[in-house]
């Protein structure tokens, strides 16, 4: 026998029913949750910096602001789709090396300028002279800069030592932006520019002789299994950024807005203090596996280097104007005091 309720006793259970099923049915309150894209390694002191962030917001936040870190390219991004990447909220935080940026804005060459910075000290003092112009490049693309990430110093690694313009003659060797790209044409080399990803597969096929980059970056790939030497030429300081979509900001509470500011300001000073202490870690990594470092190089192969690449501070200056003689000029005068 099929049960028919009575009609009043029906109507009572109905909102009843409702309830029940609307309990079921609410969604449960749940963390924001972003993605962060990175193109190096896990170990890298990009990625470790990263991850130093995100736990600084989960603190700040009670976990509330939820961010997964994607390290090594796994989410299919390179520094050069990060920009627009990142403005299409495609992925919502980004550490992108500054350089790769440059077909945005020439701005973004400046921290890669060669033999411009002495050292760590100079270059974070050029980073915040010039971090007004970077705001402001990621503002009108509908994002935020959170913070810089800096590498150690880049070197050449090598087969064989380079420490001489000879030593460079025709060398195959990896350059990172449009500035490195240059200089080495300059001092005879014959540079090819590869974004990350794609540096150790072009030495292990032998597409390429050499790489610019820093120890760290050479350590974190094992480039020991493929080259011999690293050759401190000091040649820059270059900068990641570290940016992140305006509307996935603004989604955010007042609060957690306040907390992911902070932890970005915390951030950026961690990550000036820590690449201090890296090259002295670095060359003992290096010592280990047998690589021969060369620091400093002869005064003679320094000279050389450097006037390879006046032209191409020169045609920095060009290209940025008035914005780009503003900051050396201003960046000169401290230095001079």
């Amino acid at each position: 026998m099929t049960y028919i309720p009575h009609p009043s006793r029906a109507a009572a259970a109905l909102p009843l029913l409702v309830f029940s099923l609307g309990a079921f049915s609410l969604p449960a309150h749940s963390a924001t949750r972003m993605d962060f894209s990175n193109e190096y390694n896990a170990n890298s002191i990009h990625a470790q910096g990263d991850a130093w962030f995100i736990e600084r917001v989960q603190e700040l936040t009670d976990g509330e602001v939820d961010i997964t870190l994607h390290t090594g390219g796994a989410l299919g991004f390179r520094s050069s789709d990060h920009f627009y990447g990142v403005a299409d909220n495609a992925v919502q935080i980004a550490d992108s090396l500054s350089g790769a940026l440059a077909g945005i804005d020439p701005i973004f060459l400046l921290s890669s300028l060669p033999f411009v910075v002495e050292d760590v000290d100079s270059a974070h003092r050029l980073y915040e002279i010039a971090r007004p112009e970077y705001d402001k490049v990621f503002e009108d693309n509908d994002q935020i800069l959170l913070y810089a990430s800096p590498w150690p110093a880049s070197g050449i690694w090598s087969e064989d030592p380079v420490t001489s313009m000879e030593a460079l003659e025709n060398l195959k060797i990896r350059s990172y932006d449009r500035n490195g790209t240059e200089t080495l044409m300059n001092a005879g080399a014959s540079p090819v520019r590869l974004s990350w990803a794609d540096v150790v597969p072009q030495l292990a096929t032998g597409g390429i002789e050499a790489v610019l980059t820093s120890a760290e970056a050479g350590a974190n790939a094992s480039f020991w299994e493929h080259l011999s030497d690293f050759n401190a030429i000091q040649y820059a300081i270059p900068l990641n950024m570290v940016h992140m979509n305006r509307d996935a900001f603004s989604d955010l509470s007042e609060a957690e807005q306040q907390a992911v500011l902070q932890a970005a300001r915390e951030t950026d000073a961690r990550n000036w203090d820590i690449v201090k202490q890296r090259l002295e870690e670095n060359y003992a990594e290096l010592g280990d596996h047998q690589v021969e470092i060369h620091d400093p190089v002869p005064a003679d192969f320094q000279a050389g280097l450097e006037q390879a690449a006046q032209p191409v501070v020169e045609s920095w200056v060009d290209d940025t104007g008035e914005r780009g003689r503003r900051i050396l000029k201003e960046f000169r005068q401290e230095s001079d005091q």
